[in-house]
């Protein structure tokens, strides 16, 4: 069976790109002129040189010397095994490109939450450190795109679980900064899960592996390959210089700050004085606990804050613990995928300040069901819209507090990501607070 070990092998070789989104887009430009044809496969059609893979794509995609697979597509869907069954390497543009790359420049982090943030972060302080350091992966386009330079520099990649599994070699640095649930509808089962995120840390190839000190990460040590390093919480409160609400992040900051002394020589303490210096300068990732705007309603202030880059569980739980001691209106919900919602639900249960539970879409229902299981007196609403959603929860809090979009779930039973989704929340508070985007 043909499995090449970088795009060079591609020369000459019928490829097939299954998944035509941004990513699929990239794979396309970068086979380019080196595969001696390109076949395109998508489940929806999407393009007029997309083959629908119900409509022979899949009949397409066997006569391929290779399929490189985009990272929504996943390992375990039958038309992928069935591709395999038949002789046909699937793998992916990024698994080729670490092949291809110099991986001792590149930081490879994942985990269920705070990798966004973490890579945000190691990226601005090699910045402050005066290395030239390139933030990739979910934050923009595939570092594989021929428009990206990446010639030069560290490259912080952030990688899904939905990536991990197509990789066979390691970057220099593997950073792991949590192990919740999510993606069960991808991966199959909770285990199934985290086996697959941390197969990362497994890949092939010398590497270091920096872990976030959790009770779940020790009962995963076993699965956890590389030189490994535990990483606990900083505890200079070094996180509140970078406007980063939440202990959550004190974890996400001693990771950054380890993988950016790591890479640069340098000692802990030593890199932190230096970005302290520039720490006005960092600018928090949207859609993370960011503040959208404040009112004065009924003689008390509401508080609006778009946490939509919450699409789990685990940072929903994260954002209530932000706000312990005041009144929230937690807006949650959308596409279902079957992870576990109980750990809202007892967060949730677990407040002392009021709260009111304003549900969208099935993932929505099933929170609402886990909670009034657990405390039945907590207020539920189900809205049906997200104007729905945010004109109930501003009428809920009538002492005050924050109206929180912390959804814990995908944005995709009525958005096209949680970009759209964070968009709309912040366009209607401004609306129904009439104020103006500033």
């Amino acid at each position: 069976m043909f499995r090449p070990t970088g795009f060079t092998d591609l020369a000459g070789k019928r490829v097939g790109v299954f998944g035509y989104g941004v990513e699929g887009r990239a794979t396309r430009r970068r086979v380019e002129g080196v595969a001696s044809a390109i076949v395109l496969v998508d489940d929806f059609d999407v393009d007029p040189d997309v083959i629908v893979t119900s409509d022979g794509g899949l009949d397409a995609l066997r006569g391929c010397d290779v399929v490189l697979k985009s990272p929504g597509i996943a390992r375990q869907r039958v038309e992928v095994l069935e591709l395999e069954r038949h002789g046909v390497t699937v793998t992916s543009s990024l698994n080729l490109w670490l092949h291809d790359i110099d991986r001792s420049r590149v930081v490879a982090i994942t985990g269920t939450k705070g990798k966004s943030t973490t890579t945000a972060l190691t990226t601005f302080f090699l910045q402050c450190l005066g290395e030239a350091a390139l933030r990739l992966g979910n934050f923009g386009q595939p570092p594989y795109d021929p428009d990206v330079d990446v010639s030069k520099g560290w490259l912080i990649l952030e990688v899904s679980s939905f990536q991990c599994v197509d990789i066979d070699v390691a970057p220099g640095v593997v950073v792991v900064t949590s192990l919740g649930s999510d993606h069960l509808d991808w991966h199959g089962t909770l285990e199934e899960y985290r086996r697959d995120k941390l197969s990362l840390t497994r890949a092939s190839g010398e590497h270091r592996t920096l872990v976030a000190e959790s009770p779940t990460m020790r009962d995963y040590t076993d699965q956890i390959g590389g030189d490994v390093t535990i990483i606990a919480p900083d505890q200079t409160n070094f996180a509140g210089s970078l406007r980063l609400l939440g202990a959550h992040n004190d974890t996400n900051v001693a990771l950054a700050l380890h993988c950016a002394a790591l890479l640069t020589n340098q000692d802990v303490d030593t890199v932190r004085a230096r970005v302290l210096e520039s720490a006005s300068a960092f600018e928090p990732l949207r859609g993370r606990l960011t503040s959208v705007t404040s009112e004065d309603v009924r003689g008390t202030t509401l508080r609006y804050v778009d946490d939509g880059l919450a699409t789990s569980a685990l940072p929903v739980v994260a954002a209530l613990e932000v706000f312990a001691h005041v009144p929230v209106a937690l807006i949650a919900g959308g596409f279902d995928r079957g992870v576990d919602y109980v750990p809202v639900a007892e967060a949730i249960a677990a407040r002392r300040a009021p709260t009111v539970l304003i549900v969208i879409g099935k993932a929505g229902s099933r929170i609402g069901e886990e909670v009034a299981r657990l405390s039945p007196q907590i207020l539920r609403i189900a809205a049906t819209s997200m104007y729905d959603a945010v004109s109930e929860a501003r009428q809920a809090l009538v002492t005050g507090g924050v109206v929180l979009l912390s959804p814990g779930a995908p944005s995709f039973d009525q958005y096209k990501n949680w970009e759209e989704r964070s968009e709309d929340f912040t366009a209607i508070v401004y609306e129904l607070t009439g104020q103006k985007a500033t």
